[in-house]
């Protein structure tokens, strides 16, 4: 018999090929299951947990920061509360004070206008007068209030400061120069200063202190313990005040306030305020010289103060203005006030110094 033919074996047949994929297939399939990392991504994973924890830790101390924070804002929010309260209770003090400042400068105002016609009418006649003298009499505008020329628009009070003024007659001083202020309801200015020539107010020296109620008030309240140095000698203070002050369009009157001239020569004095203080082309000086002697103690020796007394009658004699010498505060008599109106005394007692003998 025939034998049969052998059939060709195919080695890639289908067979093969399945088993080859299969194979491949598996091998893929397990290197996607199982979990292979490289070292950089494993270095990666590490750097990123330590950036995690440092992050943690930042947010840590940035809520701490944040609680510090938030304390230190109530507190001071609490503090601004506190602020408003108290500017709430400033601003109401405020408003009372300036209420009362308005009434007191209303009564300032009338108080000044009442200063104002009592000294028109000192120096206004009165029907009985018009009468005796005849209605075409006219009083001189430099016509005087006790003895005192009340023209000037500028006065500059010359005090004493030495111990026997402060320690014996200072109250009395006060009183002059409250006196000598209500002459004048209305200056253009004023000044005050020592014998020595020191100011009392160091910010207006070389200025005028306006004058207004305050202002008076205010040097009143400060010559009550005002004890600058003095050596009882007012040349200082008169030179100062003319060389200072003087000007040909004002008016202008030194109160001199003393109890002792302590100065080695009077005639030196005289002549010393004859040159600064001279006469222009009509006769009349450059300032009025008014001056007020205060008595010194009873046991104290009388010897300075008749020097002082001397010297300020002539001084004011030279310089157009008056001179008032003042009792002994502890005797009895007459008192002198200023912007008084006196009966003249007779010419003798007017030229002669005002001093009361000691004991």
């Amino acid at each position: 018999m025939a034998k049969r033919a052998r059939r060709e074996t195919e080695i890639f047949s289908i067979s093969f090929l399945d088993c080859i994929t299969c194979g491949l297939g598996s091998v893929v399939l397990l290197l996607v299951l199982s979990n292979i990392r490289t070292p950089s991504i494993e270095q990666s994973e590490e750097d990123l947990q330590e950036q995690l924890l440092s992050l943690q830790d930042e947010l840590i101390e940035i809520e701490g920061q944040a609680d510090i924070l938030n304390r230190d804002l109530k507190a001071k929010q609490e503090q601004l509360s506190e602020e408003k309260r108290r500017i709430a209770r400033l601003q109401g003090d405020l408003s009372d004070i300036r209420g009362k400042y308005s009434a007191s400068k209303q009564e300032a105002d009338v108080a000044n206008q009442l200063e104002g016609r009592l000294a028109s009418a000192q120096q206004t006649l009165t029907e009985e007068m018009k009468r005796l003298l005849g209605e075409g009499f006219r009083r001189k505008a430099d016509d005087a209030i006790g003895g005192i020329p009340v023209d000037s628009e500028y006065i500059i009070f010359i005090i004493d400061t030495s111990g026997s003024m402060f320690n014996y007659v200072w109250p009395m001083m006060l009183a002059k120069v409250e006196e000598t202020l209500n002459v004048y309801p209305k200056l253009k200015g004023f000044q005050v200063m020592n014998d020595e020539g020191t100011y009392m107010f160091s910010g207006y020296r070389g200025k005028w202190i306006p004058d207004t109620p305050s202002q008076r008030r205010t040097v009143i309240e400060r010559l009550r313990t005002w004890n600058a140095f003095s050596n009882s000698s007012p040349i200082e203070g008169i030179v100062e005040a003319i060389r200072t002050y003087y000007s040909k369009d004002k008016k202008i009157s030194l109160y001199v306030f003393g109890d002792e001239f302590t100065g080695s020569s009077i005639d030196s004095v005289i002549k010393g305020v004859d040159i600064i203080n001279r006469e222009d082309e009509t006769g009349e000086r450059r300032v009025r010289i008014h001056a007020i002697g205060f008595p010194v103690r009873p046991d104290a020796p009388q010897y300075t103060s008749i020097r002082f007394a001397t010297l300020m009658r002539i001084l004011c004699q030279r310089n157009g203005g008056s001179f008032v010498g003042l009792d002994d505060p502890q005797r009895s008599g007459t008192r002198f006030r200023i912007g008084q109106n006196l009966a003249p005394r007779s010419a003798i007692e007017a030229e002669a110094p005002v001093i009361e003998p000691g004991p």
